[in-house]
């Protein structure tokens, strides 16, 4: 059955449809970068709401500004902006239409549609998932790029800005003219202090045009931090297939593993839906939150997900299932980074590690090495250098967060163990690989990465465990550096 409104009631009855009527929902909410993970998240959330019959003003708009989003706006479209939710619990597949989008602004440069849509009083939250390298701060500093050609671009054209930061500036200086009032950014990106980031990004653009504008932002704009989680596998024939045996034909379908989470600061300035009737945590503060889902669980993903891929493991579930792999992942959790993590209410580090330890491994969830492994440049130094960070300072041990790192630059240097070769997998790959191939031969090359490392290249302990472990694993490989590490060793 072809995915639509009218098809809908022709659907199979184990398939859960929209328990509202979609005609009387009215937007609220602009959101930028309609991926996987938002449907799977933030707009089943606001599903939710809406079956429980609250909050139906607050209805999705969907946006974007790269021509990926174009492609999904055609699809969505086409089916109403309707899209098939199955999860994939070890106990059996379920499936659900998720219906909270009613719109998807068209995709133009200059971004005009979604400057109006955003100007529209009706918008009252602007939410965000455009990837955690997509804010333009220095991973290093944490300061924003103002050079970056993309920001000197909108900088010099804020009507007809490039980057969605430029959109939102040029959709709050119509607000501002026409006494429309703010609207609330709200980031569900993985950053730890999301929104301060955001802040960060759309005050420093405009101030670099108009200072006075950007005063404006910063005493009437909120800009609350959240923390999400769910693991979203990519979309591909699998998935489409998945939905036909379901009985649906989706064009955009999208899996997801059987658990949420979603805490958000409660710091809204145009109003917001209770998302808190449907699962989601409002609080006034989500920092530990953040640490606790960044570093144990993104950051062990990345400690899984590169191994693995030198390794040419396929899939986050089959790294769970080597020994060696499994092994790392618990001795660096427990003992290099839940030391340096609170804990919250419903969770101790060590019942948290537990957690992501039986979603990494549900095997439902074919979510590959790759996909986890990609961007490292942006995920390194959001998910992995912290922690050794906060060893540093605590004079705790990172021997085995060298080693992760080591790892990471094994894995840039374009080769899996096999003699296979890894395909770009990051907006850098290009230079990356030419300082890993470089690094083969002299380690500290790698640490000199402009915006990676910053002063922990400069502690030694560090620099030279690192050493250690590169030339280890381009020497023996990285089962005998794991090996190694697990047993209580060093690289000699």
């Amino acid at each position: 059955m072809k995915l639509a409104n009218a098809s809908l009631n022709d659907l199979p009855a184990n398939i859960r449809t929209p328990g509202y009527d979609r005609s009387r929902l009215t937007p609220g909410i602009v959101h930028i970068g309609v991926g996987n993970f938002h449907r799977a998240h933030q707009s089943w959330y606001l599903h939710r709401l809406f079956e429980t019959g609250a909050d139906r003003d607050w209805a999705i708009v969907g946006a974007g500004v790269r021509p990926p989003d174009a492609q999904m706006r055609e699809r969505l479209a086409a089916q109403d902006y309707l899209y098939t939710l199955i999860e994939l619990d070890p106990d059996g597949k379920s499936a659900e239409v998720v219906g909270s989008m009613v719109d998807f602004v068209p995709v133009a440069d200059g971004n005009g549609p979604l400057i109006a849509r955003m100007a529209d009083p009706a918008t009252r939250i602007v939410t965000l998932t455009v990837t955690e390298g997509g804010y333009y701060i220095r991973p290093d500093t944490k300061q924003f790029d103002a050079d970056h050609p993309d920001i000197l671009y909108d900088a010099a054209n804020p009507n007809t800005p490039r980057t969605a930061f430029g959109a939102i500036v040029a959709a709050l200086r119509l607000r501002q003219r026409g006494g429309l009032g703010p609207f609330t950014g709200l980031s569900c990106d993985n950053l730890q202090g999301n929104g301060t980031t955001l802040r960060q990004a759309v005050v420093s653009l405009a101030r670099m045009s108009d200072p006075g504008f950007a005063d404006w932002i910063e005493a009437n704009c909120t800009f609350p931090n959240s923390m999400v989680d769910c693991i979203v596998p990519a979309t591909g024939a699998k998935e489409l297939e998945l939905a036909r045996q379901f009985g649906i034909d989706d064009a955009a379908p999208v899996t997801h593993e059987n658990f949420r989470q979603w805490v958000i600061e409660d710091a809204f300035c145009a109003g917001r839906p209770d998302l808190g009737k449907v699962g989601a945590t409002l609080s006034t503060d989500v920092h530990d939150f953040e640490k606790m889902k960044l570093r144990l669980l993104n950051g062990s993903h990345q400690v899984i997900a590169t191994s693995g891929e030198i390794l040419g493991i396929k899939t986050i579930s089959e790294t769970m299932a080597h020994p060696k792999i499994h092994g790392l992942f618990r001795r660096v959790a427990e003992q290099e980074i839940a030391p340096h993590v609170a804990a919250v209410p419903g969770f101790t580090p060590a019942e948290y590690i537990a957690l992501i330890e039986r979603r990494f491994a549900n095997p439902e969830i074919v979510d590959t090495t790759r996909r986890v492994a990609f961007d490292g440049s942006s995920r390194q130094p959001g998910f992995v250098i912290p922690s050794i960070r906060d060893g540093i300072a605590a004079g705790a041990p990172i021997t085995g967060l060298a080693l992760v790192s080591a790892i990471w630059a094994r894995y840039c240097f374009g080769r899996r163990e096999d003699g296979s070769a890894v395909e770009p997998n990051d907006p850098n790959w290009s230079f990356l690989t030419t300082m890993a191939q470089e690094a083969a031969d002299n380690p500290s090359v790698w640490l000199q990465l402009p915006g990676i490392y910053g002063d922990v290249a400069q502690h030694e302990p560090f620099a030279s465990a690192f050493a250690g472990w590169l030339t280890l694993l381009h020497r023996d490989g990285v089962a005998a550096a794991i090996d190694t590490y697990l047993a209580g060793g060093t690289p000699a």
